[in-house]
């Protein structure tokens, strides 16, 4: 089955954005958006913050406050709780001396402030004094909690919600999209009873715990009137009570944006993960080369058990578009520790586009491979110029570097000629880029040239992207005015594949109009090369002993749900622009994205833009709904009913959607229904 298209280039530009702006890579040009790069010095003064409270160092971190946000302290709810734990650390220490220091701090600092921070505050001051008589080890105990270790982490989260609103110090928008996404995916697969082929990844990489809420200012306490469908939109965007989105607004003065994006920001990441797996992503993709390795025990991440399936597993899981063409299945197998020292960037500039004298193959397996790795010792010059992987110099103090190995052992076809066989894993890379940079710019008879000189089978065993390259030479050709140039592709290559593909039929009569316009540039500007060049890359790279990065299977995955996700709930998501997820959806594809896709799995599984209204074409995931069954709903539910049953029941959109339409939209007689 045919993947589901990802716009790669939109992704490369946002994790190129995302190294810039955690200073990740060293590249002197900024980030594209300038408020990352002036938050990325409050994003280091919360994390140091959010360290020393994970580690008890209250004094170090209330240091910090009082230099960087004395308003922190300031506030007596804050400071209190601050104080709090203080109190609570001192007597862990379990010295004489602590003791008598926290007696005192409690006489000088703690009580004082309990009168002032908040109504319960002198209570729970009154509750930390069993402190004194019952020992922290003691899980029995009244105050076995405030003796947990975990309160550490719920204040350090706390005050880091604060600092990152007050400082606008979000995350870049390409880990905030990866936040809201993976949790989707949870969701959806959660409700839909599906086993979700990538929770190998997510289980690790989306941290369950979330930071606790920032606390609005006392003086936004009191009562205000929020447009019930920002509050729903916030509520069920990041999973919040209706009250917790209430309050989410109030925090942010009613800026629906501003309070989505302090709610994504609550969600914890793991840091580590996440940048060795946009290090493997940059590595395979060409973008920077292999940088610095921070651990020595690699982190498993175990791709599911062959035999797993599930609807999703089955769909999602897949290669490019010549997945139901390859080989037997392989496991997941590339170790990123096997990179070192790949060069990975490759620059054709000063390369003539139709020269064929660099790419054309010799007689020899030995010179067969060579002529690729001659243009590669060529652009020596151009290749260092490549970014390099920096790494996060600020946190190795406190984190460590994740290699990942994925379970057994690569299997790469014997079919492969000696002269490929025989190259290093370095060179293999090399020439895997160098096809995808040279499909990328069109030139594909070049590529098809060298792949089948490298590999006779390649083609054999993927047809239908040989298919696609020799359309682009067509195209190319009739662009040019060599009308009989592209009959010859079309008789030698296009007819014979689509006479053994019927798939291949209905683009071929596609492609064959191009004659009535030969004049239109975008016969060739238009086609999706960057898309053909990335399904080049996976396979070849694939049939080379070189597995995708895993980010791209996550990638694929949670933009798949993205979409079935809004689907059943019959709108259209109001924040995937401010995390660019359309644009990660957009594919410019007019001729090459029905290629091997057949009527049926477009009308079900094309996710090439997303869906925004409810009268949709594509029906939603349940068999049981059409595309005219959501339309008749949307005709008889309007939009102040919906929310009223939304907000009455705490159900989720699809859900009222649904009832209403049981009852003709009349939300009062759902309610009288559901609580008589």
């Amino acid at each position: 089955m045919d993947s589901w298209p990802v716009n790669w280039e939109a992704l490369d530009a946002l994790i190129i954005d995302f190294a810039k702006s955690e200073n990740l890579i060293e590249d002197s040009s900024p980030p594209s958006s300038p408020s990352l790069t002036s938050s990325y010095h409050s994003r280091l003064i919360i994390r140091q913050i959010r360290r020393s409270l994970e580690v008890g160092n209250i004094d170090a971190a209330i240091d910090i406050l009082r230099v960087h946000a004395p308003f922190v302290l300031e506030d007596h709810r804050l400071l209190f709780r601050l104080q709090k734990l203080k109190f609570i650390e001192l007597l862990r220490k379990g010295t004489r001396d602590d003791r008598i220091f926290a007696i005192d701090y409690l006489r000088k600092s703690l009580a004082p402030c309990a009168l002032n921070a908040y109504p319960e505050a002198y209570e729970e001051f009154k509750h930390v004094l069993l402190a004194f008589i019952y020992d922290k080890d003691d899980q029995t105990s009244p105050v076995a909690n405030e003796w947990a270790e975990k309160r550490r982490y719920e204040i350090a989260g706390l005050v880091s919600s604060v600092l990152r609103a007050h400082f606008h110090a979000y995350n870049p928008i390409f880990s905030m999209a990866l936040r809201y996404l993976m949790s989707i995916h949870k969701v959806f697969c959660f409700r839909q009873g599906i086993v979700s082929p990538i929770s190998y990844l997510t289980e690790r990489l989306l941290l369950e715990e979330r930071d606790f809420p920032a606390l609005p200012p006392e003086s936004l306490y009191e009562a205000q009137v929020f447009d019930e469908v920002d509050i729903q939109a916030l509520a069920h965007a990041v999973e919040l009570t209706r009250q917790g989105a209430i309050d989410s607004l109030r925090f942010a003065k009613g800026d629906l944006f501003q309070a989505f994006q302090n709610e994504i920001c609550r969600m914890r990441l793991n840091d580590a993960m996440l940048d060795e797996l946009v290090r493997e992503y940059c590595v395979y993709r060409g973008i920077v080369e292999p940088g610095m390795q921070t651990s020595s025990e690699p982190l498993k991440v175990n791709p599911p058990e062959s035999g797993c399936c599930s609807s999703l597993d089955s769909s999602i899981d897949v290669d490019h578009s010549t997945a139901k063409h390859s080989n037997s299945e392989t496991s997941a197998t590339t170790d990123l520790s096997s990179m070192q020292g790949i060069d990975v960037e490759l620059r054709f500039a000063s390369e003539p586009t139709n020269n064929l004298e660099d790419c054309s193959p010799s007689g020899s397996h030995q010179s067969e491979s060579s002529s690729l790795l001659r243009n590669r010792s060529k652009g020596a010059g151009e290749r260092s110029k490549r970014k390099r992987w920096r790494g996060r110099h600020d946190d190795l103090d406190f984190i460590s570097g994740v290699h990942f190995n994925r379970d057994g052992k690569q299997e790469v076809s014997t079919t492969i000629s000696k002269g490929v066989e025989c190259t290093s894993a370095e060179d293999k890379y090399e020439i895997v880029l160098q096809m995808k940079e040279l499909a990328s710019r069109g030139m594909a008879a070049e590529v098809v040239e060298e792949i089948s000189t490298l590999d006779p089978d390649f083609f054999v065993q993927n047809p239908v992207l040989l298919f696609q390259l020799k359309q682009v030479e067509f195209l190319k050709l009739v662009g040019l005015g060599d009308h009989s140039g592209a009959l010859r592709v079309a008789c030698s290559h296009l007819g014979p594949l689509a006479a053994c593909d019927p798939n291949l039929l209905k683009p071929l009569k596609e492609t064959l109009l191009s004659l009535l316009r030969p004049n239109e540039e975008a016969l060739v500007t238009g086609l999706p090369l960057h898309a053909l060049a990335t399904s080049l890359q996976v396979a070849f790279g694939k049939r080379l002993g070189i597995e995708e990065p895993q980010l791209m299977r996550i990638m694929r995955a949670t933009l798949h749900t993205h979409s079935e996700w809004f689907k059943l709930q019959m709108c259209k998501d109001r924040f995937e622009s401010l995390l660019r997820i359309d644009s990660l959806k957009e594919n410019n594809t007019p001729v090459l994205t029905s290629l091997a896709t057949s009527k049926s799995n477009i009308d079900s599984c094309s996710l090439g833009s997303s869906q925004a209204t409810i009268s949709s074409t594509t029906g939603v995931s349940d068999d049981s709904s059409s595309p005219n069954q959501a339309s008749s709903q949307d005709a008889i539910c309007d939009e102040n009913a919906i929310l009223k049953v939304m907000e009455f029941l705490a159900l989720p959109r699809a859900d009222a959607i649904h009832l209403l339409a049981q009852y003709n939209g009349n939300a009062e007689t759902v309610i009288q229904q559901i609580f008589a």
